[in-house]
Parts: structure tokens; sequence; C-alpha cells
């Protein structure tokens, strides 16, 4: 690398006390581990390096500073982290991310930072800025990355986060990981009732349970194992399922399969924007879902598009809100917690899944606000959302739908920050602190908290009226400012 004398590019590697996002985001989708080689290209201080080795990765990297002897080796897994914006010649740059890519066997992970980040104070250089410390930066647009990525190495990536990307190397692996992030988590139904050939064969039917769980449909004999045993056990796989179906209870079953067909749908329906692949490119799993749960891949693409259409119609958006099951509704939006987005209607899923195609997932954020006055969707961040009552809203990333120019903002420093009540609306039945919340709720609406909801939307505000009322709060109990309101015996009960 080659860098003009103004720029102090040396002067770019920090020191990081835990792995860096993108690192953290190829771990957290299961492509780091002790089985994948790894190698960070531009690696700085080697920080990550260091760290991965102490979780049994085999990592190395290389940096033109810190490490250029470094050699550079191919690897299943190659990190480009935050090195193209601090690149100051576009065509270097480009050369970079091509030599980065011809390292990765498997995924190549490119970074960098967003213009949201930029500083007013910067001095206009080349295609970005010089900061005060001398060294380059080229702030993008999600989308402009993107789609960079895409045009210098011709492939299509996959936003996971702001500013990160993933860059596979087989088709089948992107398709599969991208139809993943659509595809909720399902528990299998408990047996309710007895069956002799079941209790005989329960092993050799665990493994079908756990695969009828997952797709939604029976296997196909190339992705079942035990598809032989079986057979020779019960006669055939359809049998097998109809004893399941006998002990479990034919509705849930009924039930998964509507869901699972409903989580390929949203798929296809995002899929549109990146260009959706022929039927002939698509991974055999996938092939075999749509011919399960469409029949063809005619009316499967039919049919995304008809729902991909909805999510444009504020009409239909409206009633699906309306009729959420999951959600705090208000009258221009729906907030819920993103443990909770594969809970909604799936008209609602693609439309806040148009956001999280453009921007990945944004970490720290629990809460989404699906806006339907104007078309845009926020991700907000309240990290006591778990452990305080009324937990302060210290970020936000707005996804303006119409414009995809990303609008953040930090309230962290906030002397009356947005709180929020009601929590127990946000999240599902199965939420470990749903009861909790609720109860908390309900003892507030009894001392009277929430007549006047316009004012205890901010810290200020809700402090206030705590005080008139003589009560102040700790977690999610409500206490007299001189004696505690004692709990019900089922509020000492933990969910």
């Amino acid at each position: 690398m080659m860098w003009h004398p103004q720029v102090q590019r040396h002067k770019t590697a920090i020191r990081r006390s835990d792995l860096s996002k993108p690192i953290r985001l190829a771990l957290e989708q299961g492509f780091l581990n002790s089985k994948a080689a790894f190698f960070d290209y531009g690696c700085g201080y080697g920080d990550d390096i260091q760290r991965l080795a102490e979780l049994g990765v085999k990592a190395t990297g290389w940096d033109p500073i810190h490490s250029p002897t470094t050699e550079r080796q191919p690897a299943d897994i190659v990190n480009l982290g935050y090195v193209v914006n601090v690149i100051e010649n576009p065509t270097e740059r480009a050369s970079v991310l091509q030599d980065a890519w011809s390292l990765a066997t498997r995924l190549l992970v490119v970074s960098a930072r967003l213009k949201v980040e930029a500083k007013n104070n910067f001095i206009s250089f080349s295609d970005g800025c010089v900061t005060r410390r001398g060294t380059f930066q080229k702030f993008y647009d999600q989308q402009e990355l993107g789609g960079w990525i895409d045009q210098v190495l011709g492939i299509q990536s996959i936003a996971v986060a702001p500013g990160v990307f993933f860059c596979f190397r087989d088709a089948d692996v992107r398709e599969s990981f991208d139809a993943s992030r659509y595809r909720r988590l399902i528990r299998a139904p408990r047996v309710t009732a007895s069956h002799n050939i079941f209790e005989e064969n329960r092993e050799l039917f665990a493994p079908l349970i756990e695969f009828l769980t997952k797709r939604g449909r029976l296997p196909h004999d190339s992705e079942f194992h035990a598809v032989g045993q079986i057979r020779d056990r019960v006669g055939s796989l359809q049998r097998a399922y109809t004893i399941i179906r006998t002990i479990t209870g034919a509705e849930h079953w009924d039930r998964i399969r509507a869901e699972r067909s409903d989580d390929l749908l949203v798929y296809l329906a995002l899929s549109k924007f990146g260009g959706r692949p022929k039927h002939s490119a698509l991974p055999l799993d996938l092939q075999l879902d749509v011919r399960a749960f469409f029949g063809n891949y005619r009316r499967a693409r039919a049919s995304g598009d008809e729902l991909l259409f909805s999510a444009g119609n504020r009409e239909v958006l409206r009633t699906a809100c309306d009729q959420s099951r999951i959600g705090k509704h208000l009258p221009d939006a729906l907030y819920v917690h993103t443990s909770a987005l594969s809970e909604l209607p799936a008209v609602l899923r693609v439309y806040e899944g148009c956001a999280r195609a453009y921007i990945g997932s944004v970490e720290g954020a629990n809460v989404v606000k699906l806006s339907i006055g104007k078309p845009q969707i926020s991700y907000l961040c309240y990290p006591d959302f778990d452990t305080q009552g009324h937990p302060a809203l210290i970020g936000s990333l707005t996804v303006p739908l119409d414009t995809f120019h990303i609008q953040y903002r930090d309230y962290s420093d906030s002397k009356n920050p947005f709180i929020l009540h009601r929590k127990e609306a946000l999240v599902q039945a199965e939420h470990p602190y749903r009861q909790r919340f609720e109860r908390l709720t309900k003892k507030e609406e009894k001392l009277g908290l929430y007549d006047n909801p316009s004012v205890i939307g901010t810290k200020a505000g809700w402090e206030e009226i705590l005080k008139v009322k003589g009560l102040r709060q700790a977690g999610h109990r409500i206490m007299r400012l001189n004696n505690l309101i004692l709990p019900s015996r089922s509020d000492l009960v933990s969910p």
C-alpha cells in the first residue's frame, strides 16, 4: 500500500478491549469456530487475532505498518475490517478489496465507517476527508458501500449490520444464510399421548421431529440419514409423521407448516431487492421448501411479489398493525421488541425486513418502531430493558424507506430521555420477564400513574408524577417514599 504524504495512515490502527463488531458478527452467525481458518487483512495491532486465538480459532493477520512481514494467505474467513475507509486512493482501495477477496475461500467480511459517524470539522480530501490526527476517512452511505463492494467484486453481498457486509464465495451458502435470517425459532410440540410404536422408537423419531420443526415438511431422502431405518421400522416417513402428529397434536404441526411457509415467503419477497435467484440457483433445501409449500417456483415468486407490494400499502400496514397480537400500538406506529419480530404478521415482517436488508442488524437495538404515517423503520436502544421498569432510550437509528438516508440520534447524555411503559406489550408470551412486566403495569394502573399518559413518556415527567403520588420506583417495584408497597406473593416469584 502507498499513501499520500499528507495522510498519516500509520495512525489509523486503534487498540481494542473487545472483539471488533465484524468479528463478533461472524462469531454469532457461526462462521468463526475452531475448524475455520481466519485471516485478518489489515489487522492493525492484532487485538482481534489474539482474542480469537484465546477462543480456539486458528487466526493470523497482515498489516502494512504493524505486521508487514506476515504472509498474506488464503483462509476460510477473511476480515477486511475498517480498512477501505482509510485508503485515500480509490483505485488502490478497490485493489485492496479484490486482494482480500482472492484470499477468502468461504467468506469475506468487509466493514467501513458510515456518514452518520462523520464530524463537521473534518477537512475535505480526495473523495473523503482528513481528520485532526491527519488520518484519511472515506465515510459511506450504507447503500453506497454495498453497491461498491458488489461492483468491484462482481458478486451480491449481504448487509449484516450498519457498515458491515458478508461476501460469500458459494452462492448456495449465501442464499441459505439469507433465508435463515427470516426463519423464526420454533419449539417442537410436546408428546401428549401414548403410542407403542413411538415409545419403542423414540430415539429414531427424535431427529425426524427436529427436521420437521426446522423445515415444516417431510425430508427428502438426501436430507435425512435415518430414512432407511424409519422405513424398516414403520414403513415410510409419511407413516412416521402420522404417528408423530397423533401423539403431539396435529394442530401444532399445521401451525408449524404455516409459519415455515410464511418464513419462506418473507425471504422470497425480500430477495427481490438483490435480484431473486433462479430456481436452479437455489440450494436444494430451499427448492424442496418451494415445492412443498407452493407447488412451483412461479407461484412462490408471485406470492412473494404480492407480499412485497402489500408492504408498501399504508392501509394494509395499518390493518396488519391493528390485528397484530404482538406490539405496543400507537396511532401511527407499532413498537415491538426485537425478539418478537418473527411473531409479526408476514407483511409487517417484510416491511421491517426492507430496512434490515439495507442496514443489517443494528447492534444494541432491542426495540423496533414500525411507522405507519410515513415509510420508515427505527431501531431503538434501551440497554436496561430487562432490569429497569421504565428504561431510558439512549440512541435511535432511523431508516427512511423512501430515501434510505439513515439518521442516528444519540440520547445517552440527555438529562430528560424518553422512557418506556407497558413493556409486556412489546414481547411475546414466552419472554422470560413478561409476567414481571405485566405485574408492574397493573400495579401502576391501580395507583393511577397512567391517568395522564401525555406527560409520562419522559424521565422528568414520570418522576414528577411519582412525586405527586408520593411514590418512587426501584427496578420493577413501586414504593411509597417512606414505606415499601409490599408485593403480592406472585410478585415474589421470578418468571
